[in-house]
This record gives C-alpha cells, sequence and structure tokens, in this order.
C-alpha cells in the first residue's frame, strides 16, 4: 500500500542505502553496505567549487567479513566522494571493529570504538544496520539448508533474540502463537549481555 498523496513538493535530496549479503567460498559471509546522498540542484561546496546536480556528495561503502558467530574477521572501506578531503581519516579507526561480534551491544561499541571524533558519522550510521543486514543473509540461509538435508524441525528450548522486541514478536502477540508456542505468554528473561569488544 502506497503513502498517502503527498502536498505539493519539489525533490531537493536523495540518500541511498543498500546492504548486501554473500556466502564466500571459504565459508565466511561478506555483509556490504552502501551510502550515497545527492541533490537534484547545484550549489556552490564552501571551498568555492561547483557542485552539479546529481554528483554525490557522500558516497561510501564497508564490506564487513564475518564468521559463523558473527564475529568481524575483516571490514574493508571506500569512501570515493566525502565533502572534505579529510574525511578519509575516517577509513582508518575502522579497523577497530575488527574481532567485535554483530548481536547484542553492537550499537554500542561501534559508540566506543568509533563514537564523535573517533570516526566518521557516515560510516558509523552504516554499521549500526550491518548487524541486521547479517542476520537476514546468514540465518534464514542456514535454516534452508538445514531442511533441505533433512534436519530442523526441532521446536526452540531458548526463546529467539528477536522475541519481545517488536510489535509483532510480542510474547503474548499472535505471531508468537504461530511460530514460537512454546514461548507464547511468559515472561522474557532479561539478557545477559556480553557487549562485543570494542
Amino acid at each position: 500500500m502506497p503513502l498517502p498523496e503527498p502536498a505539493p513538493r519539489r525533490h531537493l535530496h536523495t540518500r541511498a542505502v543498500t546492504y548486501r549479503g554473500f556466502l564466500r567460498d571459504d565459508g565466511l559471509w561478506d555483509i556490504e553496505g552502501e551510502l550515497s546522498d545527492t541533490k537534484t540542484y547545484g550549489f556552490q561546496r564552501s571551498d568555492g567549487t561547483d557542485m552539479p546536480p546529481g554528483r554525490p556528495i557522500h558516497q561510501m561503502a564497508i564490506r564487513v567479513t564475518v564468521d559463523e558467530s558473527m564475529t568481524i574477521r575483516a571490514i574493508a572501506v571506500a569512501m570515493d566522494h566525502t565533502p572534505f578531503g579529510e574525511c578519509i581519516q575516517g577509513e582508518d579507526p575502522m579497523q577497530r571493529m575488527v574481532g567485535a561480534r554483530l548481536g547484542p551491544g553492537w550499537r554500542q561499541a561501534i559508540e566506543r570504538a568509533l563514537g564523535g571524533v573517533r570516526g566518521c558519522t557516515h560510516l558509523r550510521e552504516l554499521l549500526f544496520n550491518m548487524a541486521t543486514a547479517a542476520y537476514q543473509t546468514i540465518f534464514p540461509w542456514q535454516e534452508r539448508e538445514r531442511r533441505l538435508a533433512g534436519q530442523g524441525g526441532e521446536a526452540a528450548t531458548e526463546p529467539p533474540y528477536h522475541l519481545g522486541r517488536c510489535i509483532a514478536w510480542a510474547p503474548d502477540g499472535a505471531v508468537t502463537a504461530r511460530y514460537y508456542p512454546q514461548f507464547f505468554g511468559q515472561p522474557l528473561k532479561p539478557l545477559r549481555r556480553k557487549d562485543p569488544p570494542a
């Protein structure tokens, strides 16, 4: 269902963010994120140069390589377009995220390693949703492979991480009753969080 008809308006800005997940031949996983900002109009930059319509102000990408435990084994960064030459100083600090785990405490780990002037705002923004993209890449594929191998079907003994963290996955909700009846209506135990290394 589309959004309601908007009031008369002019398109001025587009931020495009894309995530892609890959299973590597070596059994590791690559999660890639790209971000770009463009304007529909030309303007003069603070350094006096002209910026034509459609030329990216920001164009950057991150690739994290993770293992089965969702731990980052490698990270690569590209900053093809930035508003200032100094922005590329944000690339090297990204290596601090190697060893971090995409799971509980992920955003706190990003802030500890790259928050404020320790890193680039836009690279941090891209990193935030890497965990969700990794989850959507890895776990459905693993479940598919188990089913194709004739495995699976066992009832979970621990609530999945997403239970109780979304309106659809309320512990007393219809979705939980359908997919996890063993946990329906039960209060969730508090998470025992172990933050990933910074």
